[in-house]
């Protein structure tokens, strides 16, 4: 019996033991899967700290934020994918070829579809979310599309790219007009749209080298993660709160109405952005010369910089300083258009213009003795001055129109903006790849938008607005 429960004794020690070590084991696993997944989980707590305060969360404009920082994303990985097949992989004058094909086969016949699609939007105001979503969808089966095309740079891969521009421009407008119905007491208009912005431009910069890590497994691969994060952002869509698809209170506004601007007051005129006064007319003639100032900058900066790089520096270098030159300026342009106090977006706006002619004719005129410093100096003005020109821009549009119009305005505004942008790109194919020639073209760019614009800003300015407007 002694000896039984000897043995007994023991296996019931060998057995506690062995229970004791895989205890152990088990505890030593999970505080290495604490340790691992803490920084994600710190960092998912963070950004919705960040996205929701203020108000945000419970207004819904911090599930806005999230969307959009999900669709830079997403359309940064097709970026890269696209510039991968169209320009970087055959040498520069089939390049030059491509890219106009694409100008061609995407942007221009965009410039025909931009005046519709916000007419369009603004018919379907109970639908806002199901739009949002569905621009979302197409990108993603549009990606898939590509994802067999990018490899070959086959003509079949110009139309899906015509899709995805359509479905991304179309996103943009529909976000702008959703931001005013999220709007928490505490932020104005033009801060939230700020965040907004900056959301995506973080998110955008994160998305860069997941992309490019992605596309040295292949060709396809950017794509097929464009198409998760888009289907993602479908998902995302439908978290928005009901009042998205509210269209209480609105109406269409029309960016040209003569015969509504020529009615008496009270006579029946229907809304146009010209009836509201000279400001929001003259900030959208100045956005538009700086819209087309950044869509000049891209194309024409790309080609130039592959065959003439920067002093010391390769192709990809060169371009990639200038693009982190220009993001940097569009961040900081953000980030100081939400900080700021003053009143006025008409003299900001102004001098916006100014700042932005000086830098590009300065780079007209020295980039021969200093190219790296004028164009990365001219790259980051541009960035800057379009944030904080846009974000005044979105004051007055805040300050001027009448709420029953305000959400149409936006969506107007903004295709106006993107049809600048695709001419300015149109210019920036056209040109000779000589520096100077086209700083000074960028200038001329500006110096339009002086023209038509800084008179009639500074004249508004002295008159004062019919109620005093934020920046901030």
């Amino acid at each position: 019996m002694s000896r039984t429960a000897g043995k007994s004794s023991r296996v019931s020690r060998a057995s506690t033991r062995g229970g004791d070590g895989r205890n152990r084991v088990r505890r030593a696993g999970r505080a290495v899967g604490r340790a691992l997944h803490r920084p994600f989980t710190g960092a998912a707590r963070g950004v919705r700290r960040a996205t929701h305060a203020h108000g945000a969360g419970e207004s819904g404009l911090g599930k806005l934020i999230e969307l959009h920082a999900v669709n830079s994303a997403g359309d940064m990985l097709i970026t890269v994918a696209l510039a991968s097949t169209v320009f970087f992989s055959v040498p520069t004058d089939e390049a030059r070829g491509r890219v106009a094909l694409y100008l061609a086969v995407t942007l221009a016949p965009f410039a025909l579809l931009a005046p519709v699609v916000g007419p369009l939007l603004d018919r379907v105001p109970h639908g806002r979310r199901a739009a949002m979503a569905g621009a979302m969808l197409a990108r993603a089966v549009l990606a898939l599309t590509m994802s067999g095309a990018v490899t070959t740079g086959g003509l079949e891969l110009y139309p899906a790219a015509l899709g995805v521009l359509v479905s991304s421009k179309a996103y943009g407008v529909v976000r702008s007009a959703v931001v005013p119905r999220l709007l928490p007491p505490r932020i104005s208009l033009v801060k939230a749209n700020s965040r907004v912005t900056l959301a995506g431009l973080l998110a955008t910069g994160a998305a860069a080298p997941a992309a490019a890590g992605l596309h040295l497994i292949g060709p396809s691969w950017p794509l097929y993660g464009a198409c998760v994060v888009f289907v993602a952002g479908t998902v995302l869509s439908f978290s928005l709160p009901h009042k998205v698809d509210s269209a209480k209170g609105e109406r269409r506004a029309r960016l040209a109405s003569r015969d509504a601007a020529a009615r008496p007051a009270g006579g029946g005129r229907k809304p146009g952005l010209r009836t509201v006064g000279p400001s929001v007319l003259h900030g959208l003639q100045a956005n538009a010369c700086l819209r087309a100032l950044s869509g000049f900058l891209t194309f024409f900066l790309a080609f130039l910089l592959r065959e003439h790089p920067l002093g010391g520096l390769g192709p990809a270098a060169s371009l990639g300083l200038v693009v982190v030159a220009a993001g940097t300026g569009n961040a900081l342009g953000t980030a100081v258009g939400a900080w700021l106090k003053a009143r006025g977006p008409e003299r900001i706006i102004a001098a916006m213009l100014g700042l932005a002619l000086c830098a590009t004719v300065l780079a007209a005129v020295f980039y021969q003795a200093v190219a790296v410093v004028v164009v990365t100096a001219a790259a980051a003005a541009a960035g800057w001055c379009q944030a904080l020109a846009k974000l005044s821009l979105d004051a007055m549009i805040q300050r001027d129109v009448p709420e029953e119009v305000r959400t149409s305005a936006f969506a107007r505004s903004e295709t106006a903006l993107q049809m600048a942008w695709v001419v300015g790109g149109a210019i920036g194919i056209s040109l000779p790849l000589i520096g100077a020639l086209g700083m000074a073209v960028a200038a001329g760019l500006v110096a339009l938008g002086v023209v038509l614009a800084v008179r009639g800003l500074l004249s508004a300015a002295r008159r004062g607005g019919t109620r005093s407007a934020r920046v901030a």
